[in-house]
């Protein structure tokens, strides 16, 4: 039985249309049928039928002419806003026609609520000068040179090191390494580690005595004491670059010229980071409250759908890092269904979204001007360094373009601009 979101619709395939299916599905059978005293391909309409079932003949056929039949039926209910691909059985059939079922979902209906004018304020956006200090060191740090240097470690040097771990004077499993580079108060070693490395000179050898953490992933070393053998064969030192003229020359930014215009620069930048994700979360908390206001039953196929479309992203998205979706389950012990459990939250509010955004681009009959979507093609065209042809094919055309610029109008009415 149909729910209220859904529209059954029934398409017959009968006559001439029906009668070429079935001789070529019999064409088909005729060369799979094995029958004594005929080759493949030649045996008799009558002995093929029998042989291979009639039941399959109808089937075989049926699967001839579905897309025909699916074809009709999207022709004859174009006036329906279907929102999922339409699922179609075989409802009936015999040597004189097929009948098929399509299951339509068609788009629920949305009562807005408020969705104006809403309670929510957006955060205030300070920089403080320590945030700009901080990134103006992360930038020295990124031209920075590591060279090799006399005398002892100390925090934050690099040290190129042999070690081998002893538990109760036995060498344990992955307890030792050959010229590894460690940077010291990088904490990637057991804790206590690096701290006893301060101070050593290069072919300097030493017992670094440790205890295991509780925690340690390796159930025979938890909590356990150990003696690392390590030698020192080689410092390295971070050198930061001063802030002088061949530093600036070096950056090669607009309009920097000196430490005050690069604040100026990293400052604004920082502002805008701030900015672009204060406005994303205010949107966000305004959308969360027209969500709650507007009342809609969302079919479970819309949201099934979306969750079929993130898991594809999160697919490219791991391919990008040079993983598939197999080695991250394997790695995360999970499978696809405890992802998309994860994913069914965010799911169901996006498709939410959607249904609001399109009710509120319907309600406030919101249009866009061909000279709207050609200025937002081009910046699209400017954006992706595309040719048109290949971006209107990446978008799905000019109607997802100007669908865009509808749903922006939407979040603008939203925010009461």
């Amino acid at each position: 039985m149909a729910n209220k979101n859904e529209k059954e619709i029934k398409i017959k395939v009968e006559g001439k249309e029906w009668k070429d299916c079935l001789d070529e599905a019999i064409k088909k059978a005729s060369k799979k049928v094995k029958v004594d005293g005929f080759r493949k391909g030649k045996v008799p309409k009558d002995l093929v039928i029998k042989n291979y079932g009639q039941g399959n003949i109808w089937l075989d056929a049926a699967d001839l002419c579905i897309q025909d039949a699916y074809s009709k039926m999207l022709d004859e209910n174009k006036d329906l806003e279907i929102v999922a691909r339409p699922d179609g059985t075989i409802s009936a059939v015999t040597d004189d026609y097929v009948e098929f079922t399509f299951t339509l979902t068609l788009k629920p209906e949305v009562k807005l609520g408020k969705y104006k004018g809403l309670k929510v304020k957006k955060d205030e956006v300070k920089v403080s000068s320590k945030e700009v200090e901080d990134s103006l060191e992360s930038m020295r740090k990124r031209f920075a040179e590591v060279i090799t240097k006399d005398g002892k470690v100390e925090n934050g040097d690099t040290v190129i090191i042999d070690f081998e771990g002893f538990k109760d004077d036995v060498p344990f499993e992955g307890g030792k390494g050959e010229n590894y580079s460690l940077t010291i108060g990088s904490n990637t070693f057991i804790p206590g580690f690096e701290e006893q490395l301060i101070g050593m000179k290069k072919d300097e050898e030493k017992d670094v005595i440790v205890t295991f953490p509780e925690d340690y992933h390796e159930e025979s070393l938890k909590g356990q004491p150990a003696i690392f053998k390590v030698k020192v064969h080689e410092i390295k030192e971070t050198k930061l670059p001063e802030l002088d003229a061949d530093f600036f020359e070096d950056l090669a930014m607009d309009g920097v010229k000196d430490e005050k215009s690069l604040k100026k620069v990293l400052k604004d930048n920082i502002m805008a980071r701030k900015e672009r994700e204060a406005d994303n979360k205010y949107l966000d908390q305004l959308l969360d409250e027209c969500i709650k206001n507007m009342e809609v039953d969302i079919p479970h196929i819309m949201i099934h759908e979306e969750l079929d479309r993130m898991l594809s992203q999160y697919e490219e998205n791991l391919k990008m890092q040079g993983l598939t979706l197999e080695m991250f389950y394997k790695f995360t012990n999970s499978s696809e269904e405890d992802l998309k459990e994860q994913m069914h939250s965010e799911a169901e509010k996006r498709v939410a979204i959607r249904l609001l955004l399109e009710k509120i681009i319907e309600v406030e009959k919101i249009e866009v001007t061909k000279e709207e979507s050609e200025e937002e093609l081009n910046k699209l065209l400017e954006q992706y360094q595309m040719e048109k042809d290949e971006l209107l094919k990446q978008t799905h055309g000019m109607d997802m373009i100007e669908y865009d610029v509808k749903v922006r109008k939407a979040f603008d009415i939203i925010k009461g601009e």
